[in-house]
This record gives C-alpha cells, sequence and structure tokens, in this order.
C-alpha cells in the first residue's frame, strides 16, 4: 500500500531515492494504522494485550517447574543416576506438552513462541520430536 505513495528515480550515483518526505510518510502511515484496526475491530481478531489462555500458562508453569527441580538435581549430585535421569523425563515431558498444545488465540501463539524462543536460545528445543510436535500441533483437525 505504501508502495503506491513513493515514486523511485535514479539517481546520479546510481541508487534509488524517493520523492516521499516525512509529512507524507505521517500522514499515510496514521491512515493505515487507523485502517487496519477498524478492520481487525469488525472480524473480531483478538487483540495482542490477550494474554496466554489458563490451559497454556499452566503448561508453562509446568515445565519452569520442571526446569527449576532438574537445575537444583543437577546442582545437589550431578547429571548422572535414577533421580536426574526422572527428572530429565519429567522437564522433557513437560517442555514436549507445550510443544504439543493447539495454540489458537493470539495470546497464545505470542506467549508459545516466546517461551520456545527462549528455550531454543538456551539450545535446549534442538530434538527431532520437538519440531515434529510443533508443526503437528498447527495442524488444523477440525
Amino acid at each position: 500500500m505504501v508502495q503506491q505513495f513513493i515514486e523511485h528515480l535514479p539517481s546520479e550515483e546510481g541508487f534509488t531515492t524517493s520523492r516521499i518526505n516525512r509529512r507524507t510518510l505521517l500522514l499515510q502511515s496514521g491512515g493505515i494504522v487507523v485502517a487496519t484496526t477498524t478492520e481487525a475491530m469488525a472480524l473480531g481478531v483478538p487483540r495482542r494485550g490477550e494474554g496466554a489462555s489458563a490451559e497454556l500458562t499452566a503448561l508453562l508453569e509446568a515445565h519452569g517447574s520442571a526446569y527449576a527441580a532438574l537445575r537444583r538435581t543437577v546442582d545437589e549430585i550431578g547429571s548422572r543416576g535414577a533421580v536426574f535421569a526422572n527428572a530429565c523425563r519429567t522437564e522433557e515431558k513437560a517442555l514436549m506438552a507445550i510443544c504439543a498444545h493447539a495454540a489458537i488465540t493470539e495470546g497464545d501463539r505470542f506467549a508459545k513462541a516466546a517461551y520456545l524462543l527462549k528455550i531454543e536460545a538456551r539450545g535446549e528445543l534442538d530434538l527431532p520430536q520437538h519440531t515434529q510436535t510443533l508443526l503437528r500441533s498447527t495442524m488444523w483437525t477440525g
């Protein structure tokens, strides 16, 4: 939409320049914001400010608790033994439950993505099962 207001002209150096100024850009972008907001309200699109559902919030909290328990286990007894293996399985199941959650609302999608990006940044979202479960959670089975 903005492209229709911009005319590109070749300059002497070979770069393209624009005939749009700040005032025109602000005026047009304000109109776009109003139009998209009005359209979203008319279509009943959920607001960005909507938080995660109670179900997803519970899953996120369960994983946070399982991860904290795993960290305590590693700090106390190291990364060996049955207690450690049990803590790993519990944390992995909690993470898979988040991956499998079908995030339907925008609040759920945002919360799930933000949480999983933090997990991925730590290098812990690396199993093929994580990817498969995430992809399956996006498929509509209605």
